[in-house]
């Protein structure tokens, strides 16, 4: 899976599309991403207390990873990622537009 906690990602379709966001977990499973403030839902939550109310709580659901597509950090563009070995034999991931590491 190419996409990792701590990326900055932008959702390309669905309702929320067009907006970035910042990758808070990833399901490899599944394949599936949390993004950030983003694909809110609601939930209603009974009261737990006499006396207290009922709350709606909004949390962040799961999207697609087809669905998202990570922004260069160098570069400020959408890309796709490769990846490329060091010359100490250690594998990094890299923007295939600007050939940076991410």
């Amino acid at each position: 899976m190419k996409i990792k906690k701590g990326d900055n990602v932008k959702i390309i379709t669905g309702k929320d599309s067009g907006k970035k966001g910042k990758v808070l977990k990833v399901l490899p499973k599944e394949n599936k991403v949390i993004v950030e403030g983003l694909n809110l839902r609601i939930k209603n939550t009974k009261p737990k207390k006499e006396g207290e109310k009922g709350q709606r709580m909004q949390f962040p659901a799961s999207l697609n990873i087809s669905n998202v597509m990570i922004v260069c950090p160098k570069c400020g563009k959408l890309v796709r990622l490769g990846y490329k070995e060091l010359n100490n034999d250690k594998k990094v991931r890299i923007c295939k537009k600007c050939e940076e590491v991410i």
